[in-house]
């Protein structure tokens, strides 16, 4: 059986190998990702889920404020592996930050007090819907990315570089760019070891 969605699915791989050369042009990627996001399930349609596109300099800059972060707390003789990796995001045009609303889950918890715990939850499980929507529609548009969590080291120094609302919880950064290497083969675990099917 075919299906182009499993087909797309297929194309969503790991990149650490960026460049800045895209297949498409900004507005185009920019209205790429704004258009996966939105069409991100949410529980009770909340859309708690927001992001910062930045592309070029904006781009470089988030890494460089994750660097600087990462000098604090790595010691300085075991810091080139970890200066090579974010050299290598800062390598590609441009980075997704992706933020959850905290005063949209405050809100709905107030609603709807009988969910009140699950709601930070839901709000997580919409987050990486989103991420994964955003990731798997880069990957289509043949663009390269990797999902990264360095957050909360970076996230005083960006909210104040980008007039981000103190509601907006940093959650993932994605950065992407042209692939500029092959992907390796992926590899599966048994599926017995995954599944179980009765019918």
């Amino acid at each position: 059986m075919t299906n182009t969605l499993i087909t797309a699915i297929e194309k969503r791989r790991t990149q650490y190998a960026l460049g800045k050369t895209l297949p498409a042009s900004q507005t185009e990627v920019t209205a790429l990702i704004e258009t996966a996001i939105k069409l991100s399930p949410s529980s009770f349609n909340s859309q708690s889920s927001r992001a910062v596109i930045l592309f070029g300099q904006h781009s470089e800059k988030f890494w460089q404020i994750v660097k600087d972060e990462l000098r604090k707390i790595v010691p300085a003789d075991a810091f080139a592996p970890t200066d090579a990796k974010i050299t290598s995001f800062a390598a590609g045009a441009g980075t997704v930050l992706f933020y959850e609303d905290q005063d949209t889950i405050k809100s709905l918890q107030q609603q709807f007090k009988s969910y009140a715990d699950n709601f930070p939850i839901w709000s997580e499980q919409a987050s990486g819907m989103a991420q994964y929507a955003v990731w798997t529609a880069l990957a289509n548009a043949n663009i390269g990315a990797s999902l990264q969590h360095y957050n909360p080291l970076p996230d005083a120094a960006a909210a104040a570089e980008w007039g981000i609302p103190t509601s907006w919880k940093l959650r993932a950064q994605m950065p992407f760019g042209a692939n500029e290497a092959p992907f390796s083969e992926k590899t599966f675990m048994d599926d017995a070891q995954r599944f179980k099917v009765f019918a």
